[in-house]
Formats: C-alpha cells, structure tokens, sequence
C-alpha cells in the first residue's frame, strides 16, 4: 500500500433493514484510521461509505410499518450517517443506492454487460433466504435452513443471469497473479476452495417484487443487488464517466491502491462475483478484497435472538468515542474475530491509555509548570543524538506503513504504547526531580526530550484517537501544518514558548461502579 501515491478505500454499503450495530461500527474505523494515516503520510485518499436500499427485506420492512420503501430507508440511512459522524468518521462520500447517479452507474454496468453477451434470459429455481438476499445449493443446507441458520423458501421464477462459470478460470489466474488480491491469506485458500469447486451463472434479476433499479428494456425484472449494490464502489468515483477525475486518478490510474475492506460474511460476493462482473464487463478491477472478522460478545456469536447486539453509540457514550476506537484495534487481530468485553475495555482504557500514555503527558507538563514555569526550555539539541537520543523517527514510520499494508492497527498501537512506557521509564531512571537541585541543565534536556516523546506519540495517535491526540498537540503548541508524519522526523518542539497548564486527556474508569 505505501509504494502508492492514491489509496481509494471503502467500507461495504450497509443493508438499511435495522439500525448500525458494533460491526458497522468496526468496519467504517478500520478505514478511517487506513485514510488517516495514509493522509498523514502525505497521501491522496478517497474514503467512502453508504447505504445498500433496495431489495426485498426493504420492501417488506418498510410494508410492516405502513410507509413507502424510500422512507423507510431515508430514515434508516440517516442513523449510519449519524453512526460515523459520532464516531468521528471522515468519510469522503457517503453513497445510496436509490440516487440518480447510483442508478445512472448501475444501468451503465447492465448495458456493458449485455453488449458483451455476459447477461442472459431465463428461469431459476432454488432454495431463497429473504434475509441473507441469497440462494443456496441443497448441498449448502444444514438440517434444512441456510448455512446462516436462517429459513430458506423454495422459489422459481423469470431470471437474468450472468454468465460466471465463463469466468472461473479467469479469476484462479486473478488470485494467482495478485496474491494479495484476497486478505489475509486463510481468506484467499477459502475463496480459491470455492471457485474450484466449480461456478454456476449468476441470478441478477428479480420479478418477485419491485423495490429497486428496473431492468434496462424490461421493467418487469428488478436488478438485484450482485449488480446493484456491488455497483456502488466505481459510481461513488464517477463511473461510468471514463474521464471523470476522480475514476482516472483512483480506479485506473496504475499508481492508485483500491481496497475494499469487508466482513468476512459477504466474502464470496467481493472475493468472486464483483471481479468477474468486472472482468466481463472489460473495467479495471480493485488491488484487494481485505477481510476482517467478526465481534463476538463474552464469548458468544451476536445474533437477535440471543439479544446480545452490541451498541456501538451506547459505548462510546459510556467510555468516550476515541476510547471504544482504541480498544476495537487494540482487541482484534485483523482477519480474526474479537471478544468483545466491557472487563477488557476498562482495564485496556486504564492501564494503557490512562496509567501509560495519560499519565506521561500529566507528569511531565507538571513537571515543566512546576520547575519552569511551563516554558519549554532551551537545549543544545546536539545531546539528543548521543546518550539521550530519542526513537528513530523514520524507522518508526518505516514501521507503521509496513504494519498499515497488513492493517496491524494492534501492532501500531503497541509501537506507540512501548514509546510511552520507555518514556516513562526515562523519567524513573533520569529522576528529574532530583535533577533539579542538582544539575538544571540536565534536568532541562530530560524535560525536552520527554516533551518530543509527547509529541511523537501525539502525531502517532491522530488517526486511532483524533481528538486525544489534538489534546495533546494543542498542549505542546504543536502548529497544525507540523503534525503530519513527514514533521515526526524534521520538526522539533519550539524552546522558549509557554504551554498551557495539563488537563488530563485520558480518565480512568472505576472497573467497581462500571456495569460490567
């Protein structure tokens, strides 16, 4: 990911049928910490997100509350919107699959299809699940319901179809070819399992009910959602306006990495029909498919019928928006699944945010307001390449971007807590308190140099934690234009300037009076 100039980076578009859960949340923040910190790197990045709306559990949902589709899913829209911009989000574009320029995509895509002779009349037959929007071979069927454990129905009906099994070979090349094209790697061995098993046609149609994008010359079919929702990454960049700047700079443009980041629940539909839709319809394809895992809470699948949903805006409520931010990439590995633990949560917030990195920023601008008067005081800067050197800067970013390309956001949050716990060891060993009766220019490059692990760890925490880390930035007067990664290695802290007296950035949570 780092050897690219433009990342293009997209969440799925959540399906409108119930409000946004812990893994919508968890999706939407591995991406906005991924454009973060490529931004920070000095990167051109186009983030996106949306909403999935047509379909037939729109259709039903939104009969069962006595309103029209479109109402319904304004309504439910509204809440993911609401979702990022609580969570603090900065999504560049925020698509719907019922806008004009969706629906302008998604016909664009048909027409490129039917010219090159991949869509087809005819009939299908099949075991349906109205939930998962889904058919399923009878091999696939557990005890008699979907692999979901949800019912499924027998329907048989008019259908369009894409031609997929054209493409199996194509797509084995495909995943040989790009071997990151599928991440991480278990994830690739699943979807290559299934591909050689052997494809069948796509059903892309609909008769069965009405509620979406009308078939181009045939208004009795319904485009269904492998087109329609799968469509939403190249309209949300101009598409199908080839020269449109955003499509050049980032779908085709060589010099761009193109991510869709997913759960592994609707792997198959990203990993395998969206490519070879693609392919058939001669356009560019995306650099990679990257999976995450699910959340599990205490232990135990999330479901509706065991009532254990997670509320991802009750929490950040409760604990603080960059507080449940930090502890979702701190707990999961990315691929893996995460437990979810309220336990887990305070004891993550008070021993690595509050006790480690809080409690080095409140110690040491003390500190400095107690012995000078909060002036960052002068030091030859010379001595802080021998005994008091500080981290290696550019290792440090060589380090985050090679855990980035993997999106070992655990491992850059443990990079960033050994920074904090070697500073903090520094004040223990340097002893600056007795320094100052005894060596004042000593004591003054000991405060400066735990000033500039501030400082590293301020601009390092910006995409994971951005309002903590603005607190802290503001509190050493760090310039706005100075916080980039780029200045992690140039810019050092400014001697002779005041900073305002500490307020403490990080609280710590009483694991007693908390409902666990």
């Amino acid at each position: 990911m780092k050897q690219f100039d433009n990342l293009y980076i997209t969440t799925p578009i959540y399906y409108v049928n119930d409000k946004p859960h812990i893994g919508h949340a968890y999706t939407s923040l591995l991406c906005d910490v991924t454009a973060r910190f490529m931004k920070l790197a000095g990167k051109s990045v186009k983030f996106t997100t949306g909403t999935d709306e047509h379909g037939q559990k729109i259709e039903k949902a939104a009969k069962a509350k006595g309103i029209q589709p479109k109402e319904f899913t304004d309504r439910v829209s509204t809440s993911f919107r609401e979702l990022a911009k609580f969570m603090n989000f900065q999504y560049d574009d925020f698509i719907r699959t019922t806008e004009e320029r969706h629906e302008k995509a998604v016909t664009a895509l048909w027409n490129r299809l039917e010219e090159r002779g991949q869509i087809y009349l005819d009939s299908y037959s099949g075991w349906y699940v109205v939930r998962d929007e889904a058919f399923y071979q009878e091999s696939e069927l557990i005890d008699g319901k979907a692999p979901t454990g949800a019912e499924v129905e027998w329907v048989k009906e008019e259908s369009y179809f894409f031609r997929l099994s054209n493409w199996q070979d194509k797509l084995l090349e495909l995943y040989t070819n790009q071997p990151n094209f599928v991440f991480p790697e278990s994830r690739k061995n699943e979807v290559i399992s299934f591909v050689k098993s052997g494809l069948t046609d796509l059903s892309i149609s609909r008769t069965s009910f009405s509620w979406g994008i009308k078939v181009p010359g045939n208004d009795k079919h319904v485009i269904y959602v492998w087109i329609d929702a799968l469509t939403n990454y190249v309209t949300s960049i101009g598409f199908p306006n080839a020269e449109d700047k955003e499509y050049k700079q980032f779908w085709i443009n060589n010099d761009s990495f193109n991510v869709h980041v997913i759960g592994k629940d609707i792997l198959r539909f990203h990993a395998v029909y969206w490519p070879a839709i693609l392919l058939a319809a001669d356009l560019p394809l995306p650099k990679q498919v990257a999976v995450h895992g699910w959340w599990l809470n205490e232990g135990e699948k999330i479901s509706k019928s065991f009532g254990n949903a997670i509320d991802p805006i009750g929490l950040a409520t409760e604990f603080g928006v960059d507080q449940l931010r930090y502890f979702l990439l701190r707990e999961a590995s990315f691929g893996q699944d995460g437990n979810f633990s309220k336990k887990n949560m305070v004891s993550c917030i008070n021993s690595e945010l509050a006790n480690n990195i809080g409690n080095l920023v409140q110690r040491t601008v003390s500190f400095l307001h107690k012995q000078c008067s909060g002036v960052v005081p002068i030091v030859d800067k010379n001595l802080l390449k021998n005994e008091e050197s500080l981290p290696d800067c550019n290792a440090i970013i060589d380090q985050v971007m090679n855990h980035l390309t993997k999106y070992e956001f655990n491992y850059i949050i443990l990079l960033i807590i050994n920074i904090s716990s070697e500073a903090n060891a520094y004040i223990d060993k340097s002893a600056p308190w007795t320094l100052s009766k005894t060596d004042k220019e000593r004591m003054n490059l000991v405060i400066y140099k735990l000033l500039e692990y501030i400082r590293i760890i301020g601009i390092l925490l910006q995409p994971i934690v951005p309002k903590s880390a603005e607190m802290i930035l503001n509190q050493l007067q760090i310039p706005k234009e100075k916080r980039d990664l780029k200045s992690l290695c140039s810019a050092c802290l400014s001697s002779g300037i005041i900073l305002p007296k500490p307020t403490p950035v990080f609280l710590r949570f009483d694991a007693e009076i908390v409902d666990l």
